[in-house]
């Protein structure tokens, strides 16, 4: 399949899905299993105990998500029991589960419960899965490594990896519209898909990944130049997919306005952080700690962080950025906002 041919059909299934928004209003009414979920550790606690009651809580919430994820994307006969097998084989293949615990947090936050932002969290996985199959496809990053193992094309051949990621863009936006608790009013999901579609077109993904690949081998005499077209890039290819985690979650919630953008501005800095300290660890780290091909951005010729302004500067920002990310949480009560605020520190302090 050419390439341009490729993302027509990823585009078409983001339309054709769109109609399961009508099933939302004719399926019965979903009965939510009710999670007990963790409560934020209190200020009060220790550095020491607050860090391992955070991970005890990422622990708890990735259980869950992966539960939720494998029972999302069951396998079935064939024709399509291949596409399936090549979903599941990146989906359920490890990972941090950033994104869905930014949506689950978020919806907490704002007073929601961790059963009615689970399918949304599911959601913006699938659609984090499928962008890590199309970044690796020969056409894009040709990588043959990720999360330690072969990646989807290297395993299932190029054609059903991009229907794969086809099937993932359809799956997010039907699981999302049939899964959430009718609880949440039908306004509330539409805006919602609304949110994760930005995330994913030309407004998000897409343009990020065609800013990168039109950045490659590129040269700018200008330090400033070259990053705002880094920023550009990574705010629509890495920012906006956890904007949209956390945004989703704020939205299914039932988060005010002010809540929602406050959650916004924080994801987005989160995004920004996450992306330099990928490009520090590229160059810091090796391919068996990282778990995929280090040293691959500058074979590349990409732009990145410590190319335009090196590695210490680079970090330099990562701390700036989550400062940042702290301050649009002000507003927000601490002992509540906890979960998400030790997830930035996770994020900039990341060794892999």
């Amino acid at each position: 399949m050419e390439n341009k041919e490729a993302l027509v059909c990823t585009f078409i299934s983001i339309f054709i899905s769109l109609q399961f928004l009508f099933w939302r209003f004719l399926r019965p009414r979903f009965n939510a299993r009710q999670t007990r979920h963790l409560d934020p550790p209190s200020h009060t606690m220790t550095a020491e105990s607050y860090e391992s009651e955070f991970l005890s809580y990422m622990i708890r919430k990735s259980k869950l998500v992966n539960k939720a994820l494998d029972e999302a994307v069951p396998l079935c006969q064939p024709p399509v029991l291949k596409i399936r097998e090549a979903m599941r084989y990146t989906l359920l293949s490890g990972g941090k589960r950033i994104r869905p615990m930014l949506c689950l947090a978020a919806c907490e936050l704002v007073g929601g419960k961790e059963s009615t932002a689970m399918p949304a969290a599911c959601a913006i996985e699938m659609i984090h899965a499928s962008s890590l199959i199309q970044d690796d496809l020969p056409c894009m990053d040709d990588d043959s490594l990720r999360r330690g193992k072969p990646t989807n094309h290297k395993v299932f051949g190029e054609n059903i990896a991009i229907l794969a990621v086809d099937a993932f863009i359809a799956l997010a936006i039907k699981h999302t519209v049939e899964s959430t608790s009718l609880d949440v009013h039908p306004r509330r999901v539409l805006r919602a898909v609304l949110e994760m579609a930005k995330g994913i077109g030309t407004e998000g993904l897409v343009a990020g990944q065609a800013a990168d690949l039109a950045g490659e081998g590129m040269s700018f005499d200008n330090n400033e130049v070259g990053l705002k077209h880094l920023e550009f890039i990574h705010v629509h290819k890495t920012a906006a997919l956890l904007e949209a985690a956390a945004v989703m979650g704020g939205i299914v919630g039932g988060g005010s306005d002010e809540e929602i953008e406050s959650l916004r501005s924080y994801a987005r800095c989160v995004g920004l952080m996450f992306q330099v300290v990928d490009d520090v660890l590229d160059v810091t780290k090796s391919s068996e700690e990282l778990g995929k091909t280090a040293g691959k951005d500058l074979i590349s010729e990409k732009l990145t962080y410590p190319k335009v302004m090196g590695v210490e500067k680079s970090r330099e920002y990562a701390d700036k950025l989550n400062r940042e990310a702290r301050e649009h949480l002000k507003t927000f009560d601490p002992d509540k906002a906890a979960p998400l605020l030790f997830l930035a520190d996770y994020v900039v302090n990341r060794q892999n």
